[in-house]
């Protein structure tokens, strides 16, 4: 099964290993090359947020390793700089050019920068890779100074609930008047929002940073509100960028990540495709829009249908048509999503009547459901996964049933 002799992953993420493992189940004997900017394998970046933070988890907890010797070349702690479809090479550093027959881009996303901030101060920090995070932890260890967050969104929020699990005192800054209103219905958001609150998380919503102040043991913040803050350190969580510099003047179509068929084959080159968080595809069970999903499931799933549609080819290859999932854990309240709430026009609750407050909620488009949320309700998520999967796809698929019904 050598019609393509050498297979380039270009991320050594999540994404790429599943690419490669795939590989390999569907009997390709042919040469894999996976190429990483980081100096590791693939980390499970779940836990930088949570475990690996606090301490629970060390350093080689957090890496992840293929269950079975792939056979593949490994070129960690390597960029790369530049596709070049047309002589089907990718240029590393030093000049070097890799040939590829081809190509599986999973090279993900980066950490966005705060505008105006003092990005690179020692005492400013991202949460993207281990060594951001194992430098977070130097910071804070043997410490008890504040520490500051700046966005509300998912990994803010992990991050504030992670730092309360150890007491430490933790500001989070936002632009927002709600924690996670990106995700979140505004109800949903002010229940979350008053959670943190009774965790003694200190809240600055609704407000930007106007100017910073560093010296060598603190950051100095100025708010819009006019508030002064001080912290030993300023954490960044204000999103991410996908990671696709190398592909400028590719020919690939870059939108908010490298665009992608259905099937993840890159639009407008051959013999290459996309998977994980810098991939944007539309995933025809719910659109026909392309969309980045950037969750841990979705990178494993994608990044294993990457790897199918590669070997099948564009004409034969099917749609990559997952329930993209996700959770959060968040001062003992475990959050879960299915579907792709964002893409509903309307909520519904879906709890039983006789309940209070609203824990479950389904989000529709033209009456049907397409995703749903819920808060400790693993189960119920879980069903209604179940029950999206049955779900029509756009190109006109036909298997419906009622998604409402429990």
């Amino acid at each position: 099964m050598s019609e393509l002799p050498r297979i380039v992953i270009v991320g050594a993420g999540i994404a790429g290993l599943c690419s490669a493992e795939r590989l390999r189940e569907l009997g390709f004997d042919g040469e894999v090359v996976i190429v990483g900017s980081e100096p590791t394998m693939p980390v499970y970046r779940p836990s930088l947020s949570k475990q690996f933070l606090t301490g629970e988890l060390g350093s080689k907890d957090v890496l992840t390793a293929p269950a079975e010797d792939l056979g593949a070349t490994w070129r960690l702690n390597t960029s790369v700089s530049q596709l070049d479809p047309r002589r089907r090479v990718v240029h590393l550093p030093g000049g070097e050019e890799l040939e590829y027959d081809g190509l599986i881009i999973a090279s993900g996303v980066e950490s966005r920068r705060h505008p105006g901030g003092l990005n690179g101060h020692p005492r400013a920090a991202v949460i993207r890779t281990r060594a951001d995070t194992r430098r977070l932890r130097q910071l804070i260890d043997g410490s008890r100074e504040p520490v500051v967050v700046i966005g509300t969104g998912f990994i803010g929020c992990e991050v504030a609930s992670s730092l309360r699990h150890v007491d430490r005192p933790v500001t989070v800054v936002g632009r927002a008047n709600v924690l996670m209103n990106n995700l979140l219905d505004n109800d949903l958001a002010t229940r979350l929002t008053d959670l943190h609150r009774r965790n003694r998380v200190r809240l600055e919503l609704g407000a930007k940073v106007d100017s910073w102040a560093g010296g060598s043991s603190r950051i100095d913040l100025l708010l819009s509100n006019g508030r002064s803050l001080s912290a030993a350190c300023v954490i960044v969580a204000v999103g991410s960028v996908p990671a696709v510099s190398w592909l400028r003047d590719s020919g690939a179509r870059l939108d908010n990540g490298v665009v992608c068929e259905a099937t993840c084959h890159v639009e407008g080159l051959e013999d290459v495709v996309a998977a994980g968080d810098v991939a944007s595809w539309p995933n025809l069970r719910f659109e026909t829009t392309p969309r980045r999903v950037e969750h841990w499931t979705n990178a494993i799933e994608m990044g294993r249908a990457a790897a199918e549609s590669l070997l099948s080819g564009r004409e034969s290859a099917t749609p990559f048509t997952p329930i993209p999932r996700f959770w959060s854990e968040q001062h003992g309240l475990r959050i879960q999503a299915a579907g792709m709430p964002a893409t509903g026009t309307e909520r519904v609750s879906l709890d039983p009547v006789s309940t209070s407050e609203r824990s479950l909620t389904g989000y529709l488009r033209d009456d049907e459901l397409v995703g749903v949320i819920g808060f400790d309700r693993s189960v119920a998520v879980l069903n209604y996964a179940k029950k999206l999967q049955s779900k029509s796809l756009m190109t006109g698929a036909a298997h419906p049933q009622p998604l409402l019904s429990a």
